[in-house]
């Protein structure tokens, strides 16, 4: 038999404390029944009812766990890799503070919220980089989520087909734990201004592989100018760049691959929608295997004190009565 928890000293002072008031309560009962010139010798059954119900009271309160059994422990997840949209346009502040800065926050949550899968960290614009691969950590990929920055990386203009192809070739290369490929996810964040040429190739890649793809955008159809250390971006012409959501891209990339499109604007914002629905994702095994427990059998020494105390309840002395 085994204990949930023991007796420790508070628990042993309450309980000489509780023996020493009913000693103290037997002897004048003795006292009494002396005077009366009656015999105390028929309390003695109530007294020891009392004593056992106390003491079975006690046991229930330890958690005595006995017999053998075994339990299955299942552990299931998923691989997921978050391709994040690091171009200058990421830089508007048309979502408070700025697009980036919004998208960081929510990083947070998203990563929070799968703590028992594993997640990378894609950054891109032109060119794709593994800024973090799979991993249980999240503190390490908090770090790395903390300083995304739009220097990071290349700014030649943005091409999904970079992420998306970076992201296919290391979950396919993730063989060693996870093998279905439904339970592997890209979540690709974008202001959605795409202009690569191997956006649809990289599309069918994901079909043919059976990844699940997950597009987030973040901006407004109205668009705000991109910030620089002096002023804003400006094009060839001298005029002021401004840059917009553009969910068209992004939702015909969803479309495209069976995924599904979620936005973050000045009215709305899909990312719990988004959590619920990486949540939908089956997970796949991991690992399974059999552990010996043993089972709390503490309502049998509550149900039975509960018994001796409605017995003790309905024996009654004619002489005397406690």
């Amino acid at each position: 038999m085994t204990w949930y928890k023991s007796i420790g000293i508070t628990e042993g002072l309450l309980i000489g404390l509780f023996l020493l008031a009913y000693l103290a309560y037997i002897f004048r009962l003795a006292s009494i029944a002396k005077r009366l010139e009656t015999s105390y010798r028929p309390l003695l059954l109530k007294i020891l009812i009392r004593t056992l119900a106390f003491g079975l009271i006690i046991f229930a309160l330890m958690g005595p766990s006995f017999g053998e059994t075994t339990k299955e422990i299942k552990s299931e997840g998923k691989d997921i890799y978050i391709a994040v949209d690091l171009s200058q346009s990421m830089n508007a502040e048309d979502i408070e503070p700025s697009r980036l800065s919004k998208i960081k926050f929510e990083l947070s949550n998203i990563v929070e919220a799968f703590s028992s899968d594993r997640i990378g960290l894609i950054i891109f614009s032109s060119e794709a980089f593994i800024q973090c691969p799979l991993t249980y950590d999240q503190s390490a990929l908090s770090l790395f989520i903390n300083t995304l920055n739009t220097n990071l990386v290349p700014n030649a203009g943005t091409d999904f087909g970079a992420p998306l192809n970076v992201a296919i070739e290391k979950l396919e290369s993730a063989t060693g734990i996870v093998s279905q490929q439904k339970s592997k996810i890209i979540l690709l964040i974008s202001d959605g201004e795409d202009f690569g040429e191997e956006t649809d190739k990289a599309a069918k890649l994901v079909v043919d592989t059976g990844v699940k793809l997950f597009a987030l955008g973040v901006g407004t159809e109205k668009g705000a100018r991109i910030p620089e250390r002096v002023g804003f971006k400006r094009d060839r012409n001298g005029q002021e760049v401004v840059t917009k959501l553009n969910s068209e891209s992004l939702r015909k990339l969803a479309n495209d691959t069976g995924g599904s499109y979620f936005e973050i604007n000045e009215n709305q914002n899909d990312v719990k929608r988004l959590i619920r629905a990486i949540n939908e994702v089956e997970g796949e095994l991991r690992d399974s295997r059999q552990i010996d427990a043993s089972a709390n059998k503490f309502y049998y020494f509550l149900g039975a004190a509960i018994f001796l105390l409605l017995l003790d309840a309905f024996i009654r002395r004619k002489t005397l009565r406690i």
